[in-house]
């Protein structure tokens, strides 16, 4: 009965995955461009939102540098998927450095590269700063994220600087999206269901315990930041062939504050709910858009007010957060066992 229940479980995921993909066969087919861009943002939120919850709600550890790491493997995308003529006229005040100046490569190998580049640098942060805890490894997090932006904005050789890197190819599409949101669900959710994935549990419960049972709790914290810091680079890598020019302020705190509003508002800990809410998120930032424009309200003109949607949608997470402490899914994930038990008895 439990092999039956399994094989049932991969054949309803399958299924499902299939089903996916012929959505966003139509959606890349009858959709406009507006509307798809949204979609794809939000199978990008997906995948941060997923990285994320790795570290801040499986692990425990309180990181606020997940946009440090997104910039990390868009600069990192960019930088070789962009032709050599290209790079010849973005770097006019001063020239790329070499190698970087003559490669050129596909965009997949460029992704993993900027993936790696984002674990590399998770590795050098992890280290030092997963050895505090609390409000200093937060705090210590937090720099990262600011002086990535300060780097970023002072390597010119490197990053063009402020200016940043313009006329990317359009890459990011709908296809590449939705496939390394699967990927990064199903590679996220298999870890956790491992034996690594309940010590790091064990880990956010209680350190001392977790310890006492012979868990290695740097090595595990430092793997968990490794991998989380590997799939933002790949966000990262997504978005900047999404957006096609990237500058160092679109990697400043105020994106990892999104994706912390996407982990809490799911359930910090709960994979299914940052899908969910991953999802959402973007679709509900367009739709409230409508607020910053100028209205008129039983005869009163109001003005439009620039960045009014985020204070209503501050509101929204307010009210979220009261009625749903632990957030929409808290700790809970989705599971086929409600439809198994209709077909299969034990």
């Amino acid at each position: 009965m439990r092999k039956e229940k399994l094989y049932l479980r991969y054949l309803l995921t399958l299924i499902s995955i299939v089903i996916l993909f012929l959505i966003i066969w139509w959606a890349d087919g009858h959709l406009d461009n507006y509307y798809k861009r949204v979609l794809t943002v939000s199978g990008i939120y997906i995948i941060l939102g997923v990285s994320l919850n790795l570290i801040n709600g499986i692990t425990g550890i309180f990181s606020l540098g997940h946009a440090g790491f997104m910039g990390l493997g868009a600069y990192t995308a960019a930088l070789l998927t962009m032709s050599v003529a290209q790079k010849q006229m973005t770097f006019f005040i001063e020239p790329l450095i070499s190698p970087l100046d003559k490669i050129s490569i596909p965009f997949l190998p460029a992704l993993l590269i900027g993936g790696v580049v984002a674990a590399f640098f998770g590795l050098l942060i992890g280290i030092p700063t997963l050895r505090l805890g609390g409000d200093y490894l937060a705090i210590a997090t937090l720099g990262f994220g600011e002086i990535i932006v300060v780097v970023f904005n002072n390597t010119i050789n490197i990053t063009n600087g402020a200016l940043g890197l313009k006329g990317l190819s359009p890459y990011t599409n709908l296809w590449w999206t939705y496939g390394w949101a699967v990927f990064t669900v199903f590679f996220i959710t298999r870890l956790v269901n491992s034996s690594y994935g309940r010590a790091l549990k064990a880990i956010r419960e209680n350190e001392v315990a977790a310890q006492a049972m012979g868990v290695n709790i740097f090595y595990h914290k430092v793997l968990a930041f490794i991998v989380g810091a590997f799939f933002a680079g790949i966000g990262g890598g997504l978005l900047a062939h999404l957006l096609t020019t990237i500058n160092p302020v679109a990697f400043n705190f105020f994106l990892t504050f999104n994706i912390l509003i996407v982990i809490v508002i799911g359930g910090l800990g709960s994979i299914t709910g940052s899908v969910i809410a991953g999802f959402f998120f973007p679709i509900l930032l367009e739709w409230l858009r409508f607020i910053e424009a100028p209205m008129d309200v039983f005869g009163i003109h109001i003005p439009g007010i620039p960045g009014m949607r985020m204070v209503v949608f501050s509101l929204l997470l307010l009210i979220v957060m009261i009625f749903y402490q632990r957030g929409l899914m808290g700790r809970s994930e989705f599971s086929w066992d409600f439809i198994i038990k209709r077909f299969v008895k034990d």
